[in-house]
């Protein structure tokens, strides 16, 4: 207008997570570490040290894989974020513990540099970095599916010597209950990944990260209550509740729920969103654990639910007030 002075701000906006607030990244992902600890101290004292060796090497690959490329595309380093050792945490878990070193640091470089990096860095890659590498490492399926028993210590360098077992998920897979109890599940006295043995562990961690706001029950609720659902409805064991009950405790479903599902880059932002995103990784989750030749269905699950969450946040967009439903729906 003539006569009045405009004024001109320039607005940067930076990829997800957007937080309000002092909150600030490397804040927000110290809180899913300090969340991730309980159970990585029981996969220490379940499977030894060597536990604490494969958490320790996959943080550091992640956090050198990311330097490494930010350096010599020479874009600014983005190492204190956290999100790198977040990463590391995270594919440590989903991997046996007698999986090869060099193995663990190729599922590093494949979820640093080209689920993450490539696609632009944090905030724009549209699959979990950790899920994906999970994914990707199932190109050496024997190595993946070695599980060590409960109380097994398998040595530092070698594990030659560790002793193998089934898991709870196997049994379920053939249409049996585990030979664990229901109490062995949920506290973590079984076999399994590193860090998706303990039931309780990860529910604590994951109502810590709901305590301190940085993840809604959205998500983890409408999640397991859909596998609750139909393995209820469903079930292939003689006891209902019991098979129900130990689907729950079995398998990365509470570390998926609570840690995965819950990732604020690859997961729909709206409410509605939120909530059919869970109802979807609980379908296909338990469609595969029925259904599949492999015993977990949790990782495609949630991979195959981050490709729609587009769509997902297309569906869920509240109507804006006062809009017509035709004008709020453009």
């Amino acid at each position: 207008m003539a006569g009045k002075m405009k004024y001109f701000y320039e607005l940067t906006v930076s990829s997800s997570p957007h937080v309000h607030g002092p909150n600030r990244t490397w804040r927000i992902m110290l809180d899913v570490i300090i969340a991730l600890l309980p159970a990585l101290v029981w996969s220490v004292v379940s499977f030894g040290p060597r536990a604490i060796l494969m958490a320790a090497l996959s943080v550091g690959g992640c956090v050198f894989f990311e330097w490494g490329y930010r350096r010599v595309m020479k874009l600014d380093c983005t190492v204190g974020d956290l999100s790198a050792v977040v990463t590391g945490l995270l594919i440590a878990f989903v991997c046996p513990v007698t999986l090869p070193c060099w193995m663990l640091l190729i599922g590093d470089f494949f979820a640093i540099v080209v689920v993450k990096q490539l696609f632009g860095g944090i905030g724009k890659n549209f699959v979990n970095p950790a899920l994906a590498a999970r994914a990707f490492l199932f190109s050496w399926p024997v190595a993946m599916t070695t599980w060590v028993a409960y109380g097994q210590r398998p040595g530092l360098v070698t594990t030659a010597d560790a002793v193998t077992a089934a898991t709870p998920l196997g049994s379920l897979h053939q249409s049996a209950l585990p030979a664990e109890g229901l109490l062995e599940l949920f506290l973590g006295k079984t076999g399994g990944s590193m860090g998706e043995i303990s039931a309780a562990l990860l529910l604590l961690g994951g109502l810590y990260l709901v305590c301190r706001r940085v993840i809604s029950l959205r998500i983890p609720v409408s999640y397991l209550g859909t596998v609750a659902v139909f393995t209820l409805l469903f079930p292939r064991g003689n006891d209902r509740v019991l098979w129900m009950a130990s689907q729950l405790c079995s398998g990365g479903l509470m570390l998926g729920a609570w840690f995965m599902a819950t990732d604020y880059v690859t997961s729909p932002v709206t409410g509605w969103g939120q909530i059919l995103f869970g109802v979807g990784c609980g379908l296909i989750t338990v469609f595969i654990r029925y259904f599949g030749s492999y015993p977990e269905g949790v990782s495609y699950a949630i991979l195959v639910m981050n490709a729609c969450v587009v769509l997902l946040d297309k569906v869920g967009r509240p109507r804006r007030f006062g809009a017509a439903r035709k004008e709020a729906a453009k």
